[in-house]
Order: structure tokens, then sequence, then C-alpha cells
């Protein structure tokens, strides 16, 4: 099978083949997909000094100084799981295999005994971990170590039989409550496609958002609690929203051809929180870090994050062309947030992401928005 994902710019013409491997343990007869980066892998200079000139080029993508820059400053920033994670998940889309394996190494350095991946201290993540596994299937690919397979088992292991789970088995976000967080969409689902999985893929979307929807603004509030039967946090929050939208998009062009039952709902959802998203956008093409309270402060990641999820969508054929308009505002809002150190300003804020700051997601997602654009 082939997943025509948005071309990694200058990679083998941007195709991840999804190469199908019969699973050893937890899916018996299902097959595991695994990202195979093409020949072409773009080479990189060390950086000396400030970068003022692009320190790399991606043949097919114009050579911008921009993108050298916000990849550098990613890799200088310290990372917790899900950070990690989707900074690999950057790495990817920008064809550099060698670094995102040495991100997945270091994830098996700090995997647990129950299977989570990169965790530092007394991190609570259920399904922030996951979103390590893209880098750690590639690792397996790239080095043919058994150790990632391992991991990647374990892992999902963990996901399928062990992580706590609501009375319907829907992932509990945290391990000190059992709430769900509209943030998991991106974390583990994507990972559970990654191994085949894509009836349990599914129904954890659909499960997030059985518990986080507004069907009338067709936005998703942020955290659900089981125990107390009440939103704890009933806010529209950009980055869930985010989250939502750029985790569904990869869930869609990761399913088989012949699920087409499964990208139908899964079309449904992306473009439901994608439409419930664009009628809050700005002028300017940004949004408040609550999406629907003008007194929030302005933000700059959502933007990036839809426009990852709406080139992702126009690329793969479920969104049209109209789509692509808005995504373009928002980009240009988003290039012009970063600064000289390449360093992408206004996000909502690393580490308690209650204030107006930086963060590595918002990095990430100015690079995987920059290779989903070019891939068009």
């Amino acid at each position: 099978m082939i997943s025509y994902y948005p071309p990694l710019a200058g990679v083998g013409g941007g195709h991840i083949i999804i190469l199908n491997m019969k699973r050893r343990h937890f899916i018996t007869s299902a097959s595991l997909a695994i990202p195979v980066i093409a020949t072409g892998i773009l080479g990189c200079k060390m950086p000396v000094k400030n970068a003022t000139e692009s320190e790399f080029s991606i043949p097919g993508m114009p050579d911008d100084p921009l993108i050298s820059k916000a990849m550098l400053a990613m890799l200088s920033m310290q990372r917790m799981a899900w950070e990690q994670g989707t900074a690999s998940q950057a790495l990817i889309a920008l064809g550099r295999s060698d670094l995102a394996v040495l991100f997945a190494r270091d994830a098996l350095v700090r995997q647990t005994a129950e299977g989570r991946l990169g965790i530092l201290g007394n991190d609570p993540g259920v399904t922030d971990p996951a979103s390590n596994g893209e880098a750690v299937l590639l690792a397996w690919k790239e080095t043919g170590e058994d150790k990632y397979r391992k991991a990647a088992d374990a892992q999902y292991e963990y996901l399928k039989n062990k992580a706590p789970k609501t009375s319907d088995g829907i992932l509990h976000h945290v391990t000190y409550a059992r709430q769900v967080w509209s943030d998991a969409s991106f974390m583990a689902p994507p990972f559970l496609a990654l191994m085949g999985d894509y009836d349990e893929a599914v129904k954890q979307i659909e499960g997030f958002r059985k518990y986080l929807i507004d069907p009338d603004k067709k936005l998703y509030y942020h955290i659900w609690d089981e125990d107390k039967n009440e939103y704890t946090r009933k806010l529209f929050w950009g980055g869930g929203n985010g989250w939502t939208a750029a985790g569904i998009a990869k869930i869609i062009r990761l399913l088989q051809e012949n699920r087409e039952d499964l990208r139908n709902r899964m079309i449904s959802c992306g473009k439901e929180v994608i439409d419930g998203c664009l009628a809050y956008m700005r002028s300017d093409g940004l949004f408040h870090d609550i999406i629907d309270d003008p007194e929030s402060f302005i933000e700059t990641n959502l933007g990036q994050m839809l426009a990852f999820a709406i080139y992702t969508g126009v690329k793969s054929g479920w969104l049209d062309m109209s789509y692509k308009e808005k995504a373009d505002i928002m980009r240009q809002a988003a290039r012009s947030k970063v600064d000289d150190h390449g360093i992408v300003q206004g996000a909502c804020g690393s580490p308690g992401f209650d204030k107006v700051g930086t963060s590595t997601e918002a990095q990430s997602f100015f690079l995987m928005m920059e290779s989903a654009f070019h891939s068009l």
C-alpha cells in the first residue's frame, strides 16, 4: 500500500511509502504501517553563529532562511514527551530522517516500563508519549534495529490495553484524573493508525468528539472530567482545536483505500472543526487563544495548525481549493511572527500554555505548515 502524505519537499517526489508488515504481537493478521523516506535526503551544514541565510536547501522548495532558522531554534528547545514527538514529526515532514532517528533514539532512552515513550520526570501523560511513535517506526525502518520495533509495540500495547480510559474506552489524557482532553487527538490516534489499527484510531477521534464538541459552534471544549461529569475547562482553546484538526488530517492520509467508511467519517470530523475555527479567523489571519473570546490574547499557533491541516486536506483531495486561500492568509501571518532567531513569537507559550509566548510545538507546526504548503 502507498499512502500519499503531503510530499516531503525534495524527497523522491515527496511520497512516504507505507510498507505492509505482519504484526508480530498485538495485531495478528493486520499490517503495520512504516514510513519509508525515499532517497535524496537533504544535507545540513552545522550552524556557525546566528543563521542569517538558509543553512540547508531542499530541492523543489525555495531556499528559505526562515525554515532553516526555525528548525535550529526548535532543536535548541527543551522538550517534554509531546514536544519531542511533535518536533520529530516536523523533522520527518522536512525529510530530515537522520535527525528524526536521533529523536527516536532518545525517546527510547526515556521509555517507561509500561511502554510510554519520551517520559521526563513524573510526566503524567497518557496520550502524549505516542506522538513519538512515528519517528520510532521510521527508526526501525532506517536502522533495522529490533529495539525500535519492540518500543513501538510496547507503546501500542500501553494505549490498547493498559492506559486509563473512560467507561466506553476513550483514552484519558493524564494519569492523575479521569479526563478527556482535546490535545489527545494529535497524540495517540495517528500512531494507532500507523500501527495499522485504523478502527481504534477512528474510535478515539469520535470519542473525543463525543465528549468535547459543541455541535452549534463546531468547536471542541478543552477538558471533560468523567468523575465530575462536567467540563473542567469549558473553553474553546485554540491549541486544542488545532491539535484536533491536525490529528484528523494525519489520520485521513494514513487510512487504507479500502476503508472508505472510516475515511468519510474522518473527513466529516475534519471539515467540522476546520469550519468551526475559520468562522473566528481575524482579518490578519490570526486567532484569539480562546477562539470565541476576543478578550483573550491574539495567538499564532492555531493558524499554523489549521494551515497544515488545510494544505494536507487539499493535497489529499478532501478539501477544495477555496480552503487554501484561508490557509495562505494564516501562513503569511505566521511567517510575520518569526523573529531573527527563527523563533515563532506570539504562540500560546510553554511551559504553562496560559499566556502568550513561545513553544516547541509552535516551531514544529511552522515547519510542518511550510512543508505542506510547498507540497502544493
